[in-house]
């Protein structure tokens, strides 16, 4: 591919010279600022670079790009019209398998639109990502839905917005839940012991806070918790470092249907998620509600998955207080977490069904990673298992 004003592609995954790259993914991480909820899908990108041959895509903005964005944005919610927001356009010059592209949220559709010329023409089957579109904001984004009827696939971590979706691209949209890096999450490789009572990331309920704030400030209890309202980091991967390093640390997560909080945009929808997935993976015990959706029960089928949280705060601290004396339930709750969350909400299933809606088979690098997160889930199932283990589990989840 010839980009125009951009600098030039760095090696990315299993693509190169060596190997013709079947895969070419456009990623925004470039064109927005270092805002922490995009790590997650940081993630699920590099982990896809792992396991596949690809080809990374990954604009620079272009001058202005800020005013540009707005004014597309602007006429994008009022008609039908696509107004390249400010990135350079790349010309393709052979052909791939499959293009995918991920977008947070609707806006970031436009980029996808101004960013592969002809992407239709090249890639034999094309896949967007969209992480958010919440069906009552549907009637102000309809440039974005015009971009988003041009692709094969449409895959929504949002279920209850496939089906209005749907309503509007013929069909095309599907529920792919959200994933984790089961293996960076994985919080058996190490002697490290959880240290933090309870971890609280992002949105939270102000009874939990204060009830927990309260036990805190009387020394009862370790609480970790956002102090600042700025969404913004250094560097993606560092913070996503530190979110499964704390999870790994941690006895109690807190959790919650995604943007509870915000029922202006998510109107009587209730979804997953990521923070489902991160507390499962890294062995914690999930407390707080669950979803009304009735995907989460198959996604999340075990006892104890979640363990749910009243909202009086004296009720809170009895519930904490009974875990807190069940010892053996609490090490199952963890390690049947853990081993379920290797199983089943690794990012390789979820590219599984990518490849699966694009026709692809999986690469031999995609069958390792998944032979190796069963071996790290039987390990952790045994019976026997103890702290010897240690060095044996480190040895597969670091590949030694």
């Amino acid at each position: 591919m010839t980009p125009d004003d951009t600098e030039p592609r760095k090696p990315f995954g299993n693509g190169g010279p060596e190997r013709r790259a079947r895969v070419l993914m456009l990623s925004q991480r470039n064109i927005y600022e270092l805002e922490v909820w995009r790590s997650a899908i940081r993630e699920f990108e590099e982990t896809i670079g792992e396991i596949d041959s690809v080809d990374l895509l990954a604009p620079q903005p272009l001058r202005w790009r800020k005013y540009r964005s707005r004014i597309a944005s602007r006429v994008g919610r009022d008609s039908s019209i696509l107004l390249n927001p400010g990135v350079p356009r790349t010309k393709l010059d052979r052909p791939y398998d499959l293009f995918i592209a991920f977008c947070e949220k609707t806006p970031e559709l436009l980029n996808v639109h101004a960013a592969v010329e002809r992407w239709r023409d090249w890639c034999r089957t094309s896949v967007c990502w969209l992480n958010e579109l919440w069906m009552n904001r549907m009637p102000l984004h309809k440039s974005y839905i015009r971009v988003l009827s041009k692709f094969d696939h449409v895959l929504s971590p949002l279920s209850q917005s496939v089906e209005p979706i749907n309503d509007v691209i013929a069909g095309k949209c599907s529920f792919v839940p959200f994933g984790v890096d089961a293996v960076r999450f994985f919080p058996y490789a190490s002697t490290a012991r959880r240290c933090i009572d309870v971890l609280s990331i992002g949105r939270r309920s102000a009874p939990a806070h204060q009830a927990f704030l309260k036990m805190a400030r009387e020394g009862s209890l370790f609480y970790a918790y956002d102090t600042i309202t700025d969404l913004h980091t250094h560097d993606l991967e560092e913070h996503r470092f530190l979110v499964a390093s704390m999870a790994k640390r941690s006895r109690y997560f807190l959790v919650g249907p995604a943007k509870w909080d915000r029922p202006d945009e998510r109107a009587t929808q209730s979804e997953m998620g990521s923070r489902f997935f991160e507390g499962a993976a890294a062995g914690t015990i999930m407390i707080g509600e669950r979803p009304a959706n009735e995907h989460f029960e198959r996604l999340f089928p075990w006892a104890d998955a979640v363990v749910e949280l009243p909202h009086d705060s004296r009720a809170i601290e009895t519930v904490i207080r009974e875990m807190d004396g069940q010892p053996d339930r609490q090490e199952q709750i963890r390690r049947t977490n853990v081993v379920q969350s290797l199983l089943r909400h690794d990012w390789l299933y979820r590219w599984e069904a990518v490849l699966k809606a694009a026709g692809l088979e999986p690469m031999p690098q995609l069958t390792r990673r998944k032979e190796r997160l069963k071996r790290l889930a039987t390990l952790v199932q045994a019976k026997e298992f103890v702290d010897e283990a240690i060095p044996k589990l480190k040895g597969i989840a670091q590949c030694e």
